[in-house]
């Protein structure tokens, strides 16, 4: 690496840690102080702060190679997220959860359940499928980190005793950015972890353009054409894939049929079928939701959500983009002719095209930029996590009244335990592709049935969703133990044909575990005090069965109405949707040079969001501050 470009990095990472540092000193005050920000933080800032979360680079190197294989079509399998879950929650999740006022997904659990033994069962089980998603995110972060620096960096970081490896270069690299990442969210908390995150924001951003305008003016219009197929930048299907690839580049048609996608019609029902209940079921409790409940005001809560959705897409496919037609054009002929091309070459396309195509400078700033990425969501995920160990079980059921201090040292300890406990499962996860599926298809279809079931469901408690909630985290977790050891599984029996089943196909297995647990937890137990209920509902307002709650608070408030808007709030769903999409789809086209296709889906970008100020906006506007 060029100095230039080591010293952009450098620079960075200082200035990252200084600023980090710098503003810590505010979360001294409490618990809400450090992992709500005294919910002083304004909205933009907390809306640029998700979206640099999200902007992750194990994700991002994940959608380098499937852009690549599949073309535009690859912006569905976003939809095993599913990405529009952020749409759902701008639209009404957000002004649901900021109403009830308080610090976690799982002390919100009690407005709807109660503080008695079933509200205080659903209560822990949320804080342990909280830890447990954030130690997963943590190994996911450090597979992708760890492979891209690898490849990147120049320097062998490999530790050996003897002929034994302690340590590899890639997990090397990955605990030395967690260890600087952690020094400034432990920290800081909230205050560190958005004010780092926006200064990270501003840096992708800036890196997605460069890396943009570079492609385009290094790749010519011909060599792309030579390449990419009608079919490469078509969003159409049928029930089964087309070839993408032409006769030139016939390798990449055998790996699609090996990808475990090629019946794409039944995949994309699946992801629909999954993503909207996933949708409804809410965020999961981590960053998503604490930015929620960290904001000033429930008119706000939504502005910030509507605010990630509008700023994160396009910077993000510009770099996505740019990537991808360079590796198109560099390195598309000699990975056609590898004899071993398989899913794990496209997951370093990304560190390839960095360290092998991009010009001295816009490298420096793009691996700063990556790095952001990393850091940003791995920060994003220490500080919600460790809220639930402290908060949820620590302060409620062993140590009350203790001092601010003491809470916010218990908060530090917990987060270092949080990354340890998610650093030690990265070194047993295979690839970026087996953890992405675990958390997508495995760990969040356990999250879904109870969830759901709590926001349009009367009768539903909380044994329901305690048993709902074990139910789906026992069987992912088996799912995930099974697929790691699948090479020990004879062929022809049950268990080797579960694990060659693709992940998003087991979903309604799992939903079906977890509707069970919820269903007979529910109906074996006493319903959720009516009280509870009452000021559940007056609080939060979901549509869904309410009706005889909503009669009795009409005993007492004879004017009280039932939320009705669910069809009006679907639809805006599916504005919101086809919104997302067109600013997916939108750089994605300009890179590729298809301009009619790129000015379609920019006019349905202004269309979207003129039906969605309409609409949406305005109805927020009215909320009370």
């Amino acid at each position: 690496m060029d100095i230039i470009d080591v010293s952009i990095i450098a620079i960075y990472i200082l200035l990252t840690l200084f600023v980090g540092i710098w503003i810590s000193k505010k979360a001294s005050k409490g618990l809400k102080s450090y992992f709500l920000g005294g919910n002083d933080i304004k909205w933009y800032y907390l809306g640029l702060s998700n979206g640099s979360g999200m902007f992750d680079i194990s994700g991002t190197a994940w959608m380098v190679g499937i852009l690549f294989l599949y073309g535009a079509k690859s912006f569905m399998f976003m939809w095993l997220w599913p990405i529009w879950n952020q749409v759902f929650v701008m639209i009404f999740l957000a002004i649901w959860i900021r109403r009830s006022n308080i610090m976690t997904g799982s002390e919100w659990i009690l407005t709807r359940f109660g503080d008695d033994r079933a509200g205080r069962a659903s209560h822990s089980i949320v804080a342990v499928f909280a830890v447990v998603s954030t130690i997963g995110f943590i190994a996911y972060f450090f597979e992708g980190t760890g492979k891209f620096l690898t490849v990147i960096l120049p320097w062998d970081l490999t530790l050996q005793l003897g002929e034994l490896v302690l340590l590899t270069s890639e997990q090397a690299y990955a605990l030395v950015i967690i260890l600087l990442t952690t020094l400034y969210t432990i920290k800081g908390g909230m205050f560190s972890v958005v004010a780092t995150e926006v200064l990270q924001f501003g840096i992708m951003v800036i890196t997605g353009i460069l890396v943009a305008g570079y492609a385009f003016y290094s790749v010519a219009d011909l060599q792309l054409q030579g390449i990419i197929t009608p079919e490469w930048k078509s969003i159409l299907f049928g029930a089964e894939l087309e070839p993408v690839w032409g006769d030139k580049f016939a390798a990449f048609n055998r790996l699609i049929d090996t990808e475990g996608y090629k019946m794409f019609g039944a995949f994309i029902g699946m992801t629909l079928f999954k993503g909207f209940f996933a949708s409804i079921a809410g965020p999961v409790p981590s960053y998503d939701f604490q930015r929620i409940l960290s904001t000033r005001t429930v008119k706000e809560a939504a502005y910030m959500s509507g605010f990630t959705n509008l700023v994160l897409y396009i910077p993000r496919y510009l770099l996505i983009a740019g990537v991808v037609v360079i590796a198109l054009v560099a390195m598309g002929p000699e990975m056609n002719a590898d004899p071993n091309l398989n899913g794990g070459s496209l997951e370093v396309i990304l560190p390839k095209v960095i360290n092998n195509h991009i010009p001295v400078g816009i490298k420096g700033l793009l691996l700063a930029g990556l790095l952001a990425a990393f850091m940003s969501t791995f920060s994003a995920f220490v500080n919600s996590g460790p809220a639930y160990i402290v908060n949820d079980i620590y302060k409620k059921y062993f140590k009350p009244n203790a001092s601010p201090s003491h809470y916010i040292k218990a908060s530090q300890l917990a987060s270092c335990l949080v990354v340890v406990l998610g650093v030690c499962m990265g070194f047993f996860a295979d690839s970026i592709n087996s953890l992405t599926l675990w958390i997508t298809s495995a760990l969040y279809g356990g999250y879904v049935a109870a969830n759901f079931l709590k926001w349009v469901w009367w009768r539903f408690n909380g044994w329901g969703y305690f048993w709902g909630m074990l139910a789906g985290l026992l069987i992912a977790t088996l799912n995930f133990l099974l697929d790691q050891n699948k090479a020990s599984f004879e062929a022809g029996t049950l268990l080797y044909e579960l694990t060659n089943v693709h992940a998003i196909y087991l979903f309604p297995l799992i939903l079906g575990f977890s509707l069970l647990g919820s269903i007979l937890g529910t109906y074996f137990t006493q319903p959720t005090k009516p009280e509870v209920l009452q000021a559940f509902y007056k609080s939060v307002k979901p549509w869904g069965w309410w009706q005889p709650v909503v009669a009795q608070i009409q005993q007492t408030q004879p004017n009280f109405k039932k939320n009705t808007e669910f069809w009006s709030d679907m639809l805006n769903c599916l504005v919101g949707m086809v919104w997302q999409s067109s600013m997916i789809l939108l750089p994605i086209y300009l890179l590729v040079r298809d301009y009619p296709k790129m000015l379609i889906a920019f006019a349905i970008f202004i269309v979207t969001t003129t039906i969605l100020k309409f609409t949406w906006l305005d109805k927020v506007r009215q909320i009370p501050n």
